[in-house]
């Protein structure tokens, strides 16, 4: 958490908005979230406390930023994202993990989704690794989520894909031992 507070006093330069968003109840952080004009750090601000606080008006901003260009914000969203509870982030996080337009932002959908353990789960990350398994693409690091998240959900019907999966040299050992874990969990599998 202070990683991000960090982040965004540093994005706020100065402006005495961080302090008071800092600072500001619920309705105060949801209202700034429909102003007009509000710089991203402070809109960010707001959905995370308001998330972190499990007040479900944070969770459409968080999910845009859960689909944003940086890091670090996907980061964060997904940290506030995780605590929020609201049902239907497993939904958003799976469509966004699965969308083959925005492969590149996946990992932090990804990993929300091995987080939070729901009936989504390892379906898109089945979907999402399957597709990641031919040949030269780009996305290893959004796979090597996928096998980890697949091994830590050790959900039996994971065991083909995991087994290709295999046959990748950066994906190998991970999912070597996503098979255990899976096989240790389920010895039916």
């Amino acid at each position: 958490m202070n990683d991000v507070l960090e982040r965004l006093r540093a994005e706020a330069d100065g402006s005495p908005e961080y302090e008071e968003l800092l600072v500001a109840g619920p309705d105060a952080l949801a209202a700034s979230l429909t102003s007009a004009g509000r710089p991203l750090w402070a809109r960010e601000l707001a959905a995370y406390r308001l998330g972190l606080a499990r007040d479900r008006r944070a969770f459409e901003p968080l999910v845009l930023l859960l689909n944003h260009r940086d890091p670090a914000r996907c980061e964060a969203a997904t940290q506030a994202l995780a605590v929020l509870g609201d049902p239907r982030t497993a939904r958003a996080a799976a469509s966004l993990a699965t969308n083959t337009l925005r492969t590149a932002y996946a990992l932090h959908p990804v990993r929300l989704l091995a987080a939070l353990r729901a009936p989504e789960s390892a379906p898109a990350l089945m979907a999402t690794l399957s597709r990641l398994l031919a040949p030269h693409d780009p996305y290893w690091r959004v796979a090597l989520a996928c096998v980890e998240g697949l091994g830590a959900l050790a959900d039996p019907r994971a065991r083909d894909v995991l087994v290709r999966a295999q046959a990748h040299p950066r994906l190998a050992s991970a999912a070597t031992d996503a098979l255990g874990r899976l096989l240790a969990g389920h010895p039916d599998a």
